[in-house]
């Protein structure tokens, strides 16, 4: 950080920088007086963009470009890693108020469904 950046302070949790991310994309979205589906579509569409960031940046982690060779660090794929998440969490935030409780849900469920041992196989007398 040089002199002249401020370092803006931590959000006291996840949820409470998402609803501060969605709160100032809000405020500075540019667009007085157009379709909310509008906003829904681009903040959807920037996760697109963020997926293919990923992408180029474990391409350039691996060489996989001939033409730039090693361009990227796995430490820039974490990084826009995150950025995906941020930005699915934000675009979820923009279709509903409730994201918290929906991702709650949600995560119960797939976790209930992937860690759960299924039940033990009926075993057949031959």
């Amino acid at each position: 950080m040089t002199d002249g950046e401020m370092r803006a302070p931590a959000p006291a949790d996840l949820w409470t920088a998402v609803e501060e991310l969605w709160a100032w994309l809000e405020a500075h979205d540019g667009q007085d007086g157009h379709d909310r589906s509008r906003t829904v579509l681009l903040r959807v569409l920037k996760l697109s963009e963020e997926v293919g960031e990923v992408a180029q940046a474990v391409i350039g982690a691996t060489g996989q470009n001939p033409r730039k060779g090693v361009s990227h660090t796995w430490e820039d794929v974490r990084a826009e890693l995150c950025d995906v998440v941020i930005t699915a969490l934000v675009a979820l935030r923009t279709l509903t108020p409730d994201a918290r409780e929906k991702f709650t849900r949600h995560l119960t469920r797939v976790t209930t469904r992937s860690l759960t041992p299924p039940p033990p196989a009926q075993r057949h007398n031959a």
